[in-house]
């Protein structure tokens, strides 16, 4: 105090006692204030570290929203008559598709992928015809909320259709050379979307290739022989291809065939005779007669398509008017479309190892009636398969046309697959 006297000390304790009150009520409003301020930093602490209850709910709230993704089906629901290719569009907005089901009345799901990073679903090939089909397709927006949607539509019923005659027959066993062909009913104008809907698998697995024969066949075939032992599987998926514009097809089957042992015979129309290889190793070697001058065999690689134990040879058939008419020809395999056969002959005598007596057939010795198995022309008949590669070298005459029976092998495969 500074010895400075302090004057109306009656005042000064009225004083004292005003501060002493209000140092109180300060005491108490601060109080209050911590209290609040407490009760702030309580919620203000949950961004650091709190119990976090003001955030759940917020989240929760967001998971709870609807989503903003949007799914969108062509054609739309309940449509009717829909076209079997190009129709069918599925899309997401504003989100990414996450999942797609089409499938059939039967349950049969139609393959397909999302693409363009989940913005469109596209399918792997056409749809059926006459056919009505389920979509479920859901969409992720951006927050992971899901949107659905589901829809049906029937496809259209053609008026005018097309069917393809094939071979080798389902549960086959065929030799290394046979190609699996399909010809057409009707002139194919949309020949990749028809090929497209063959699919061929093969166990070992090689690539195989179609090539087209005018507008109304299709072979195919790997580049060299089938290897031995070859399982093939062929999905012949053509109901609702549009072949030709209105024309769409209607066969949807799978069918399997094997390649049995591997057995290729050539004949040398110069020396007169045939050399039969089985899996690389000669079996036999069997006289042949081969076309005469005038009249020979074609060259080339030769596939056997048809097996006769007996048939009737006419030369009217094939352009040489009356020449001949054998009605009991035994153990016949055909070569080619237009006449070509290898056969048992019992009419020409001494030619077989000797000389070239037939009309462009390759003969081997046999007896009338083909009841033999012991001849040549009994034994090659029953050692061959349909698919079996029979090669004629040395003739006269040119090479076979590949489209001339199955035989494209002389083909060059570059040419094939153009």
């Amino acid at each position: 105090m500074n010895g400075r006297p302090i004057s109306g000390t009656s005042v000064g304790a009225r004083g004292s006692a005003r501060r002493r009150g209000t140092k109180g009520l300060f005491a108490v409003a601060s109080g209050v204030t911590l209290l609040l301020v407490t009760a702030c930093g309580g919620g203000g602490g949950s961004d650091s570290g709190g119990d976090g209850k003001g955030k759940s709910a917020d989240s929760a709230a967001d998971k709870n929203a609807p989503s903003t993704a949007v799914v969108t089906v062509a054609p739309k629901d309940g449509a009717e008559s829909v076209a079997t290719s190009g129709a069918l569009k599925i899309a997401a907005d504003k989100g990414k598709l996450s999942q797609v089901e089409v499938e059939d009345s039967k349950g049969n799901p139609v393959p397909g992928k999302i693409t363009s990073g989940g913005a469109t679903w596209t399918p792997a090939h056409h749809l059926a015809a006459s056919t009505k089909y389920k979509v479920h397709a859901i969409a992720k927006d951006s927050g992971g909320r899901e949107s659905a949607k589901d829809t049906s539509f029937t496809t259209l019923t053609p008026k005018n259709t097309f069917v393809g005659q094939f071979t080798p027959e389902d549960g086959s066993k065929v030799g290394v050379g046979m190609p699996f062909s399909v010809h057409f009913n009707r002139g194919i104008t949309a020949p990749e979307d028809v090929e497209k809907a063959i699919e061929i698998k093969t166990e070992p697995s090689v690539p195989v290739e179609g090539h087209w024969f005018g507008n109304d066949r299709i072979d195919f075939r790997p580049e060299k022989y089938w290897k031995a032992g070859t399982k093939v599987t062929v999905n012949l998926n053509l109901d609702g291809v549009e072949g030709r514009p209105g024309v769409y097809g209607e066969q949807a089957k799978t069918l399997k065939f094997t390649v049995g042992r591997s057995q290729v015979s050539t004949v040398d129309a110069k020396s007169h005779q045939m050399k039969v290889v089985r899996d690389g190793k000669q079996i036999k070697k069997i006289p042949i007669t081969a076309g005469a001058p005038g009249t020979t065999t074609y060259n080339g690689r030769m596939v056997i398509s048809e097996r006769l134990q007996v048939t009737r040879m006419n030369g009217d058939t094939v352009g040489f008017g009356g020449e001949y008419d054998i009605k009991d020809v035994p153990h016949a395999m055909r070569l080619s479309n237009s006449g070509t056969f290898i056969h048992g002959n019992y009419w020409s005598g001494g030619a077989f190892g000797n000389t070239n007596a037939s009309h462009g057939c390759v003969g081997l010795s046999d007896v009338r009636g083909g009841y033999s198995k012991k001849t040549p022309g009994g034994w090659f008949f029953n050692n061959s398969l349909i698919g079996d590669v029979v090669v004629v070298k040395n003739s006269a005459d040119k090479t076979i046309q590949p489209e001339n029976g199955f035989n494209g092998w002389n083909m060059s495969w570059e040419k094939w697959k153009a």
